[in-house]
Protein backbone atom coordinates (compact mmCIF):
# COMPACT_ATOMS: atom_id res chain seq x y z
CA UNK A 1 0.00 0.00 0.00
CA UNK A 2 1.60 3.35 -1.30
CA UNK A 3 1.96 5.93 1.82
CA UNK A 4 0.27 9.13 2.48
CA UNK A 5 1.95 12.08 0.64
CA UNK A 6 4.48 14.22 3.51
CA UNK A 7 1.66 16.61 4.41
CA UNK A 8 -1.04 14.59 5.07
CA UNK A 9 1.30 12.39 7.30
CA UNK A 10 2.67 15.53 9.17
CA UNK A 11 -0.19 17.98 8.72
CA UNK A 12 -0.94 19.10 12.18
CA UNK A 13 3.11 19.71 12.58
CA UNK A 14 3.52 21.95 9.73
CA UNK A 15 0.60 23.43 10.70
CA UNK A 16 2.05 23.93 14.07
CA UNK A 17 5.21 24.84 12.75
CA UNK A 18 3.82 27.64 10.56
CA UNK A 19 1.83 29.05 13.44
CA UNK A 20 4.69 29.21 15.87
CA UNK A 21 6.91 30.89 13.08
CA UNK A 22 3.77 33.45 12.43
CA UNK A 23 3.71 33.57 15.81
CA UNK A 24 7.41 34.93 16.20
CA UNK A 25 8.80 36.30 12.32
CA UNK A 26 11.53 38.50 14.10
CA UNK A 27 13.77 36.12 14.30
CA UNK A 28 16.72 38.88 14.04
CA UNK A 29 15.23 39.83 17.43
CA UNK A 30 17.07 37.11 19.04
CA UNK A 31 20.44 38.95 17.46
CA UNK A 32 19.08 42.55 18.61
CA UNK A 33 17.53 41.63 21.92
CA UNK A 34 15.10 44.60 21.38
CA UNK A 35 11.45 43.86 21.28
CA UNK A 36 9.15 44.96 18.83
CA UNK A 37 6.92 47.50 19.79
CA UNK A 38 5.44 48.41 16.41
CA UNK A 39 1.12 48.60 15.75
CA UNK A 40 1.16 44.66 15.33
CA UNK A 41 1.54 44.49 19.34
CA UNK A 42 -1.85 45.58 20.07
CA UNK A 43 -3.34 43.14 18.19
CA UNK A 44 -3.83 39.43 20.29
CA UNK A 45 -2.58 36.23 18.92
CA UNK A 46 -5.05 32.91 19.46
CA UNK A 47 -2.02 31.27 21.07
CA UNK A 48 0.01 31.41 24.15
CA UNK A 49 2.93 33.81 23.41
CA UNK A 50 5.27 36.32 25.32
CA UNK A 51 4.74 39.68 24.47
CA UNK A 52 8.36 40.26 25.41
CA UNK A 53 10.19 37.82 23.38
CA UNK A 54 12.15 39.23 20.60
CA UNK A 55 10.86 37.61 17.99
CA UNK A 56 6.89 38.33 18.71
CA UNK A 57 4.67 40.49 16.56
CA UNK A 58 1.62 40.52 18.42
CA UNK A 59 0.30 40.40 22.26
CA UNK A 60 -0.87 37.55 24.50
CA UNK A 61 -3.91 37.59 25.25
CA UNK A 62 -3.92 36.17 28.42
CA UNK A 63 -1.07 38.91 29.44
CA UNK A 64 -3.25 41.50 27.64
CA UNK A 65 -6.47 40.64 29.85
CA UNK A 66 -4.13 41.13 32.88
CA UNK A 67 -2.89 44.62 31.47
CA UNK A 68 -6.20 45.80 31.31
CA UNK A 69 -7.08 44.38 34.71
CA UNK A 70 -4.80 45.80 36.84
CA UNK A 71 -5.13 49.14 35.20
CA UNK A 72 -8.75 49.31 36.38
CA UNK A 73 -9.90 48.73 32.74
CA UNK A 74 -12.85 46.67 31.42
CA UNK A 75 -11.11 44.43 28.45
CA UNK A 76 -13.68 44.52 25.96
CA UNK A 77 -11.31 44.13 22.74
CA UNK A 78 -9.30 41.22 24.58
CA UNK A 79 -12.69 39.40 25.78
CA UNK A 80 -13.77 39.89 22.20
CA UNK A 81 -11.38 38.32 20.93
CA UNK A 82 -11.30 35.41 23.06
CA UNK A 83 -15.16 34.88 22.46
CA UNK A 84 -15.18 34.73 18.55
CA UNK A 85 -11.87 32.38 18.95
CA UNK A 86 -13.39 30.47 21.53
CA UNK A 87 -16.65 30.05 19.34
CA UNK A 88 -15.13 29.13 16.16
CA UNK A 89 -12.79 26.79 17.05
CA UNK A 90 -12.50 25.85 20.47
CA UNK A 91 -9.36 24.06 21.86
CA UNK A 92 -8.43 23.86 18.33
CA UNK A 93 -5.92 26.23 18.57
CA UNK A 94 -4.56 24.36 21.53
CA UNK A 95 -4.05 21.49 18.91
CA UNK A 96 -2.83 23.08 16.28
CA UNK A 97 -1.90 27.18 16.97
CA UNK A 98 0.00 27.20 20.31
CA UNK A 99 3.28 27.72 20.02
CA UNK A 100 3.82 26.29 23.73
CA UNK A 101 1.49 23.31 22.18
CA UNK A 102 3.97 22.65 19.58
CA UNK A 103 6.94 22.27 22.06
CA UNK A 104 5.11 20.27 24.22
CA UNK A 105 4.46 17.73 21.61
CA UNK A 106 8.16 17.71 20.46
CA UNK A 107 8.98 16.73 24.04
CA UNK A 108 6.89 13.94 24.34
CA UNK A 109 7.47 12.29 21.35
CA UNK A 110 11.25 11.77 22.73
CA UNK A 111 11.53 7.79 23.90
CA UNK A 112 12.86 8.80 27.19
CA UNK A 113 11.38 7.13 30.20
CA UNK A 114 7.94 5.24 30.76
CA UNK A 115 5.12 7.42 29.67
CA UNK A 116 2.41 8.00 32.48
CA UNK A 117 -0.87 9.99 31.66
CA UNK A 118 -2.74 7.86 33.63
CA UNK A 119 -2.45 8.36 37.38
CA UNK A 120 -4.04 9.17 40.13
CA UNK A 121 -4.97 12.27 41.11
CA UNK A 122 -5.07 13.34 37.28
CA UNK A 123 -8.84 14.40 36.83
CA UNK A 124 -8.74 17.00 40.26
CA UNK A 125 -5.19 18.18 38.68
CA UNK A 126 -7.41 18.87 35.63
CA UNK A 127 -9.27 21.44 37.45
CA UNK A 128 -5.80 23.55 38.54
CA UNK A 129 -5.73 25.25 35.52
CA UNK A 130 -9.49 27.69 36.15
CA UNK A 131 -8.06 27.98 39.68
CA UNK A 132 -5.19 30.17 38.23
CA UNK A 133 -7.55 31.03 35.84
CA UNK A 134 -9.43 32.55 38.50
CA UNK A 135 -6.58 33.49 41.04
CA UNK A 136 -3.89 34.97 38.54
CA UNK A 137 -5.37 36.25 35.85
CA UNK A 138 -8.55 37.61 37.17
CA UNK A 139 -8.63 38.12 40.84
CA UNK A 140 -4.99 39.22 41.80
CA UNK A 141 -4.46 41.62 38.96
CA UNK A 142 -7.62 43.08 39.30
CA UNK A 143 -8.04 43.53 43.23
CA UNK A 144 -4.52 43.26 44.84
CA UNK A 145 -1.19 43.30 42.70
CA UNK A 146 -0.50 46.18 39.59
CA UNK A 147 1.20 43.50 37.73
CA UNK A 148 -0.01 40.20 35.20
CA UNK A 149 0.78 38.36 37.85
CA UNK A 150 0.42 35.13 35.56
CA UNK A 151 3.09 36.08 33.27
CA UNK A 152 5.57 37.46 36.29
CA UNK A 153 5.24 34.39 38.54
CA UNK A 154 3.88 31.12 36.06
CA UNK A 155 4.08 31.79 32.70
CA UNK A 156 6.86 29.36 31.50
CA UNK A 157 5.99 30.59 28.04
CA UNK A 158 7.07 33.51 28.81
CA UNK A 159 10.55 32.53 30.93
CA UNK A 160 11.51 30.77 27.52
CA UNK A 161 10.52 33.21 25.25
CA UNK A 162 11.04 36.34 27.51
CA UNK A 163 13.47 36.04 30.50
CA UNK A 164 15.99 33.20 28.80
CA UNK A 165 16.41 34.96 25.43
CA UNK A 166 16.70 39.13 27.66
CA UNK A 167 18.61 38.21 30.22
CA UNK A 168 22.02 37.61 28.75
CA UNK A 169 22.03 40.66 27.14
CA UNK A 170 20.41 42.56 30.40
CA UNK A 171 22.32 45.37 31.95
CA UNK A 172 24.73 43.91 35.27
CA UNK A 173 22.56 45.91 37.36
CA UNK A 174 19.10 44.35 36.17
CA UNK A 175 20.85 40.51 36.24
CA UNK A 176 21.77 41.48 39.83
CA UNK A 177 18.01 42.36 40.69
CA UNK A 178 16.27 39.27 38.81
CA UNK A 179 16.78 36.97 41.96
CA UNK A 180 14.70 34.71 43.24
CA UNK A 181 11.61 35.63 40.98
CA UNK A 182 13.70 34.77 37.70
CA UNK A 183 15.00 31.37 39.47
CA UNK A 184 11.45 30.48 40.46
CA UNK A 185 10.33 31.17 36.37
CA UNK A 186 13.52 29.11 35.42
CA UNK A 187 12.73 26.11 37.83
CA UNK A 188 8.49 25.93 36.76
CA UNK A 189 10.33 26.03 33.18
CA UNK A 190 12.26 23.55 33.84
CA UNK A 191 9.56 21.04 35.47
CA UNK A 192 6.97 21.70 33.32
CA UNK A 193 9.74 20.40 30.33
CA UNK A 194 10.81 17.70 32.25
CA UNK A 195 7.00 16.79 32.65
CA UNK A 196 6.50 16.83 28.85
CA UNK A 197 9.14 14.21 28.97
CA UNK A 198 6.38 11.29 30.62
CA UNK A 199 3.02 13.53 30.74
CA UNK A 200 1.62 14.37 27.63
CA UNK A 201 1.40 18.36 27.55
CA UNK A 202 1.45 18.74 31.02
CA UNK A 203 0.39 22.53 30.84
CA UNK A 204 -1.94 22.10 29.00
CA UNK A 205 -3.80 19.68 31.34
CA UNK A 206 -2.92 21.25 34.85
CA UNK A 207 -1.79 24.95 33.98
CA UNK A 208 -2.82 26.74 31.05
CA UNK A 209 -5.58 29.77 31.79
CA UNK A 210 -5.40 30.39 28.10
CA UNK A 211 -6.84 26.63 27.98
CA UNK A 212 -9.15 27.01 29.95
CA UNK A 213 -10.93 29.61 28.68
CA UNK A 214 -11.06 27.80 25.20
CA UNK A 215 -12.17 24.15 26.81
CA UNK A 216 -15.12 26.71 27.86
CA UNK A 217 -16.25 26.94 24.26
CA UNK A 218 -15.60 23.20 23.06
CA UNK A 219 -19.34 22.22 23.47
CA UNK A 220 -20.29 25.70 21.27
CA UNK A 221 -17.55 25.84 18.43
CA UNK A 222 -18.31 25.97 14.90
CA UNK A 223 -15.12 23.57 14.39
CA UNK A 224 -15.46 20.49 16.90
CA UNK A 225 -14.64 16.52 17.15
CA UNK A 226 -18.13 15.19 15.80
CA UNK A 227 -18.81 11.57 16.32
CA UNK A 228 -21.13 9.59 13.61
CA UNK A 229 -23.24 7.47 15.97
CA UNK A 230 -24.64 5.03 13.21
CA UNK A 231 -20.63 4.15 12.16
CA UNK A 232 -19.17 3.95 16.11
CA UNK A 233 -18.98 0.65 17.54
CA UNK A 234 -17.46 1.70 20.51
CA UNK A 235 -15.03 -0.01 19.90
CA UNK A 236 -12.38 2.03 22.40
CA UNK A 237 -9.84 2.55 19.78
CA UNK A 238 -10.29 6.34 20.04
CA UNK A 239 -9.72 5.89 23.51
CA UNK A 240 -6.89 4.39 23.24
CA UNK A 241 -5.41 6.70 20.73
CA UNK A 242 -6.36 9.90 23.20
CA UNK A 243 -3.49 11.11 24.72
CA UNK A 244 -5.80 13.69 26.51
CA UNK A 245 -7.01 10.50 28.33
CA UNK A 246 -10.59 10.84 27.19
CA UNK A 247 -12.99 8.70 25.84
CA UNK A 248 -13.71 10.50 22.25
CA UNK A 249 -16.98 9.22 21.45
CA UNK A 250 -18.61 9.51 24.26
CA UNK A 251 -16.96 12.80 25.14
CA UNK A 252 -16.43 14.63 21.76
CA UNK A 253 -17.07 18.18 23.30
CA UNK A 254 -15.16 17.59 26.06
CA UNK A 255 -13.07 20.95 27.74
CA UNK A 256 -10.14 18.93 27.74
CA UNK A 257 -10.70 17.34 24.04
CA UNK A 258 -7.36 19.68 22.00
CA UNK A 259 -8.70 18.56 18.35
CA UNK A 260 -5.32 17.10 17.63
CA UNK A 261 -7.29 14.46 15.73
CA UNK A 262 -5.14 11.39 16.30
CA UNK A 263 -8.75 9.27 17.35
CA UNK A 264 -9.81 10.39 13.99
CA UNK A 265 -6.42 8.76 12.37
CA UNK A 266 -7.13 5.54 14.55
CA UNK A 267 -10.76 4.65 14.36
CA UNK A 268 -11.13 2.39 11.90
CA UNK A 269 -15.15 2.96 10.96
CA UNK A 270 -14.23 6.32 10.23
CA UNK A 271 -16.30 7.47 12.79
CA UNK A 272 -14.99 10.77 14.18
CA UNK A 273 -14.23 13.59 11.70
CA UNK A 274 -13.37 17.27 12.82
CA UNK A 275 -16.30 19.51 11.33
CA UNK A 276 -18.87 21.51 12.23
CA UNK A 277 -22.09 20.93 13.91
CA UNK A 278 -23.99 22.30 10.91
CA UNK A 279 -25.74 19.46 8.91
CA UNK A 280 -24.45 19.31 6.13
CA UNK A 281 -25.57 17.79 3.03
CA UNK A 282 -25.34 13.84 3.09
CA UNK A 283 -23.56 12.22 0.28
CA UNK A 284 -23.41 8.01 -0.53
CA UNK A 285 -20.22 6.54 0.70
CA UNK A 286 -20.72 3.84 -2.08
CA UNK A 287 -21.82 1.32 0.41
CA UNK A 288 -25.58 2.48 0.30
CA UNK A 289 -24.60 4.29 3.60
CA UNK A 290 -24.70 8.04 3.88
CA UNK A 291 -22.05 10.02 5.87
CA UNK A 292 -21.80 13.90 7.45
CA UNK A 293 -18.98 16.34 5.53
CA UNK A 294 -16.60 16.81 7.86
CA UNK A 295 -13.58 19.24 7.82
Amino acid sequence: MDKQPFYKRHGRRIIQAASTFLHNPLLSGFFTHRIYQGKLKSVCVPGLNCYSCPAAVGACPIGSFQQSLYAHKVPYYVLGVLILIGVTLGRVVCGFLCPFGLLQDLLYKIPFFKKINRFKGDKVLRYLKYVILAVFVIILPLFFVDAPTFCKYICPQGTLQGGLTLAPSASTMLNLTLGFLFTWKVAILAVILLLCLLIYRPFCKYLCPLGAIYGLFNPIALIGLRVDKQRCTECGACTGACKMCLTPYKQANNPECIRCGDCIKTCPHKALKLGTPIKNKRRNDGDGKEEKDGI
